[in-house]
């Protein structure tokens, strides 16, 4: 799966890593929907750094169709809200 993160790049992400973000991507729904500001913060951080962590980074001159777009790092908790699909930005 290729990740683009908004303002970063791609990363080539193996399918078995959804599982591990997903988990993240609920406590990031649920802190969103508690207005939780700096829970949200945390676990967003969490959140992009697994991705970066777990995934293997294109060329910045690959372009490559993304499977799923993230935030970049210093969205805002309202910016993100609007990104977010029912179940979260990590589909699944």
């Amino acid at each position: 799966m290729i990740v683009r993160i908004m303002g970063e790049g791609q990363v080539q992400l193996d399918d078995s890593h959804i599982v591990e973000l997903n988990k993240l991507d609920d406590e990031l729904l649920a802190e969103m929907e508690s207005g939780d500001e700096a829970a949200f913060r945390r676990t967003f951080a969490a959140l992009l750094d697994a991705v970066r962590r777990l995934g293997t980074p294109l060329p910045d001159d690959a372009l490559e169709p993304s499977e799923l777009i993230l935030p970049s790092p210093d969205a805002s908790l309202a910016e993100v809200r609007e990104m977010l699909a029912d179940d979260g930005l990590i589909p699944g």
